[in-house]
């Protein structure tokens, strides 16, 4: 449709014949991960936090491994816990920004995973993820950092998966090499606790490499 010019001669935009005023263009949609259930093994499954997780997840987030690796308001309430559950979870994954999942096994809060640092161009993420003390040494978190690695790069067409961890967490690293993550060097100075800036040692999957 051809536009039409003001009084002065000047172009303006074209006119919807129909409603006799400028058509607006039509913004694209945020690209964003489905809300989507990620079933693990036979009793863990990657799911929507929900409000009644709030206590468990208060709970959880008080033990001082985790504290020591990741800085937490403090103190973190039942009801901030309930609000991130719900509001901000939704947020981050409605905005394109990632996808916050909780690690349930037997029904059972057991820990959190996300995905972060989402670049919808280059294709590529970070993952992020703890488990609650009376879950680990299980094989939990590698099995749930394996299978929403393999959903991204599989289901999701991204080419490189990583997972940035202090230097000094051995656990957490343990967990990216059972995960078939492969560790490419160190960024230094890169991340920060409440101790102050860490080392971060760099763990990638990347499209292509197969299954693990």
């Amino acid at each position: 449709m051809a536009g039409s010019r003001t009084a002065d001669g000047l172009e303006r935009g074209p006119v919807s014949r129909l409603e006799g005023r400028p058509t607006q263009p039509t913004r694209p949609a945020v690209p964003c991960l489905p809300d989507a259930v990620l079933p693990v093994d036979a009793t863990t499954a990657l799911t929507a936090f929900s409000l009644a997780d709030g206590p468990a997840l208060a709970a959880a987030v008080a033990d001082l491994e985790i504290r020591r690796w990741l800085p937490l308001p403090r103190p973190y309430t039942v009801q901030l816990a309930g609000r991130w559950a719900t509001e901000s979870t939704e947020s981050i994954r409605a905005s394109g920004a990632g996808l916050v999942r909780c690690i349930r096994v037997g029904g059972s809060l057991a820990g959190c995973i996300d995905v972060k640092r989402v670049d919808w161009r280059a294709c590529t993420a970070e993952i992020g993820y703890w488990l609650a003390p009376e879950f680990r040494g299980q094989g939990h978190a590698s099995a749930a950092v394996r299978a929403l690695s393999s959903w991204l790069l599989d289901v999701h067409s991204f080419e490189r998966v990583e997972l940035r961890i202090a230097t000094g967490n051995s656990a957490s690293a343990r967990v990216a090499s059972h995960a078939g993550f492969v560790r490419e060097g160190v960024a230094r100075n890169a991340g920060f606790t409440d101790d102050g800036r860490v080392d971060l040692a760099v763990w990638s999957r990347i499209a292509g490499e197969g299954r693990v």
